[in-house]
């Protein structure tokens, strides 16, 4: 049951995430009736799988959304922006009470209740409790429709309460394998079924093989089930939606009218054609002609339908109110054609759950047989072999197999952000909530994928920077609205990949970066001196150091000068880096640059000094032999080099990582032009190029410790230890500096 309950919980993040993207999507004007089919079924699922677990507390929130939610799906409620807004509260419950069935511990009981009530009060019912109109006054009131009355003659026949009509039906259902791995049990659904009324139940055991061929996650039991109820098909059907896909079903049988009902019916119908044709006798009685071909109509489609209709009793001076049918309901209307492409089409995609760790274990194998690769490949140079020997050609495909296999396995590891994503909507209301503006969160790039390992430590430098534009980017709505701004302030979170890596944007359409306060505060707390001289990238960057904060008072989101220091602690531990661009009265951008993986990359292999650095290919643009007349000073020891009508740094690799002191000659080297993170170009100088290689990332900070302008190590094919150069910071370095310096600017930037 552990594990039952294990693969449930999963199933449930996954529901809960489709439920909250659902109803964002209907929020932001998506009126496919698939979304919101789409975010019942979440619901229903959630709701049957804690039923099986005795999840009590669970399924009886879930049955009340459910309800709202069925309400919606059958065009009876519509889906507002205060519906929503109640909706989304009760999806951030819901996924409490999940968390707390998995983890333990309470949900605030009266949360629960105020969004019980609230989703409760949408039926219409409890709003008639409390003095309200209820649902068919309501219905009444928006109808601007007076009844006509017409009188009928009394009926001979004795006012009688009809029996129901009872149906019945044959039900076979096979269950495959995937049924019970998704903790499902088919004796849950056959009690379920003997509630809707009398049932006899045959299990057919043909294919049970003998014990020596059996497999313990085989299925080969079938139920053939008798059912008399006066429930329709429906009803049946909906007991089997939540393993719809996981078994062999079929419902024979047809819905029925009891003789008694039909005789009345057939009644009732002519004395209507007979008062609709009779000659009007009293002006002041408003009288409406009823065409015979619609209530025939009428007929025929009652009498073909599925349900069980229990005819009314017979009733003498009745007075028949005659109102026009409500249209259809749109999300009705598309349920037919998408069940038949359900039904027809097409296969869903397959899928498997594996433990994570199992997956980097086989990544750790895969980047030991890249190392073995490489060596081998190290020995057949030394050995001196030819490359059109039969080894070396065995050798090459190898290689290719190797490369192969690590993009594959790299494939399996990648996830698309949306799982991070996801959780920011939630954080959004609680943060707007708990400040007072308004604001909306736009996302893009959800379906952009990078390594799982990036993706798990994303989660809270994110939680921190939307928290920080809602708090202190955004202002008040009324100060928007004095400043011709909308009162709703906009988040927008997006991912795209650039250049071999992924790029997250945060950015708001607040006040931006008030420097000349940042500036002030960091004075006054003495994280720089009073008479520094800073560019306005500098100033921003101010608010990545340790204790700074902008908040004047201590509240449970900000004012303890933590949170932008570890975002930025994070994201380098990832090999990642943090920009900003601001502008006063426009809003701010923060922008995160990550490797797509912690595991591969290729680099170019270069000589600096005794050493053997790999640089990462997608930092490089092109590679060129400096020339003496292109090399110029630019005050000290700084030096720029003129490349197409423009002039770019030239960074010494080896004086800046401490492994010389004396400067080169830039024409005894190789320049590597290189872009950084915001798009500006420098050259970085080094003494030779090796070549390009596919290396494994070895973690240098957790092997060793953290190195200034080291990202990381790799194994080579002779098996020495290389270091990967992390080009951003030896770009930042050289700009502040160098490396070694203790200038909190170099910190910060």
């Amino acid at each position: 049951m552990d594990a039952l309950r294990q693969i449930f919980f999963q199933e449930c993040e996954e529901q809960l995430a489709e439920l909250e993207t659902g109803l964002l999507e209907i929020q932001s004007g998506g009126s496919d009736p698939e979304i919101v089919n789409a975010v019942f079924r979440a619901v229903h699922s959630i709701k049957g799988g804690a039923g099986a677990f005795a999840l009590e507390d669970l399924v009886r929130f879930a049955h009340v959304f459910e309800t709202v939610l069925d309400e919606v799906r059958k065009g009876k409620l519509a889906a507002s922006e205060h519906v929503l807004a109640i909706m989304l509260r009760a999806a951030d419950v819901l996924a409490d009470l999940v968390r707390v069935a998995r983890d333990g511990g309470s949900v605030d009981d009266a949360r629960i209740g105020t969004a019980t009530d609230e989703l409760a009060s949408l039926s219409g019912a409890p709003a008639a409790a409390h003095g309200g109109a209820s649902e068919t006054e309501a219905e009444e009131e928006d109808f601007a429709f007076t009844p006509v009355a017409v009188a009928f003659p009394a009926f001979d026949e004795v006012a009688t309460e009809p029996e129901p009509a009872v149906n019945e039906f044959t039900i076979t259902f096979k269950p495959h394998a995937s049924l019970y791995s998704s903790a499902n049990e088919p004796v849950v659904l056959l009690r379920e079924l003997e509630r809707l009324g009398e049932m006899s139940v045959a299990c057919d055991v043909t294919e049970v093989p003998l014990l020596t061929d059996l497999d313990a996650e085989g299925s080969y039991l079938a139920w053939t089930i008798t059912l008399k109820t006066t429930h329709c098909e429906d009803d049946v059907r909906g007991i089997f939606e939540f393993v719809d896909g996981d078994c062999d079903l079929t419902i024979e049988g047809t819905a029925g009218v009891s003789a008694a009902g039909e005789d009345e019916i057939e009644a009732l119908l002519r004395r209507i054609r007979e008062e609709a044709e009779a000659p009007v006798e009293d002006a002041a009685s408003e009288t409406i002609a009823v065409e015979t071909a619609v209530i025939e109509a009428a007929a025929d489609e009652f009498s073909s339908t599925d349900e069980a209709v229990a005819a009314p009793a017979p009733v003498h001076d009745a007075k028949l109110a005659i109102v026009p049918a409500e249209p259809l309901p749109a999300a009705q209307k598309a349920e037919a054609p998408k069940a038949d492409k359900a039904a027809s089409g097409e296969a869903a995609q397959q899928t498997i759950r594996v433990d994570l760790d199992r997956v980097d274990r086989l990544m750790n194998l895969v980047g030991e047989l890249v190392i073995n690769q490489a060596m081998l490949s190290q020995r057949l140079a030394e050995a001196g072999l030819s490359r059109s020997s039969d080894f070396a050609t065995g050798l090459d495909e190898f290689e290719q197999l190797t490369r192969d296999i690590q993009e594959g396995v790299m494939a399996i590891r990648a996830q698309p952000v949306k799982s991070v994503f996801q959780r920011m909507p939630r954080l959004v209301r609680e943060v707007a909530a708990a400040t007072g503006k308004k604001v909306r969160l736009v996302t893009e790039g959800e379906g952009t994928e990078v390594d799982k390992t990036v993706i798990e430590r994303l989660a809270d430098p994110l939680t921190h920077m939307i928290r920080n534009a809602i708090d202190h980017g955004l202002e008040k709505p009324e100060v928007r609205a004095a400043n011709g701004k909308r009162e709703e302030g906009l988040v927008r979170l997006s991912a795209t990949h650039r250049s071999g890596r992924i790029v997250i944007d945060i950015a708001d359409d607040g006040a931006g970066i008030n420097r000349p306060r940042v500036r002030a505060i960091a004075e006054d707390k003495g994280l720089i001196p009073a008479n520094a001289q800073l560019t306005d990238e500098e100033i921003d960057n101010l608010i990545f150091l340790p204790g700074f904060s902008t908040a004047s008072t201590i509240s449970d989101i900000s004012g303890r000068g933590v949170g932008m220091d570890v975002v930025k602690r994070s994201i380098q531990a990832l090999g990642g880096r943090v920009s900003i661009s601001s502008r006063p009265g426009e809003g701010s951008t923060f922008t995160l640059s990550l490797p797509l993986t912690l595991a591969v990359l290729y680099g170019m292999v270069v000589t600096v000094g005794d050493q053997t650095l790999v640089v990462p290919l997608t930092s490089i643009i092109e590679t060129l032999k400096p020339k003496p007349g292109d090399v110029h000073g630019f005050g000290g020891d700084s030096r720029v080099i003129a490349l197409r009508n423009n002039f770019v740094p030239l960074i010494d690799v080896g004086r800046e990582l401490g492994y010389r002191t004396q400067i080169v000659d830039p024409g005894a080297g190789v320049a590597l032009l290189v872009e950084s993170d915001g798009g500006a170009q420098s050259a970085l100088l080094v003494d030779a190029i090796q070549g390009q290689r596919q290396v494994v990332i070895k973690s240098l900070e957790e092997n060793y410790g953290r190195v200034p302008g080291i990202a990381a190590a790799t194994i080579l094919g002779d098996g020495r230890v290389a270091l990967i150069l992390d080009v951003d910071a030896v770009v930042a370095g050289a700009r502040n500096g160098g490396l070694a310096s203790d200038n909190l600017l170099a910190l910060a930037g």
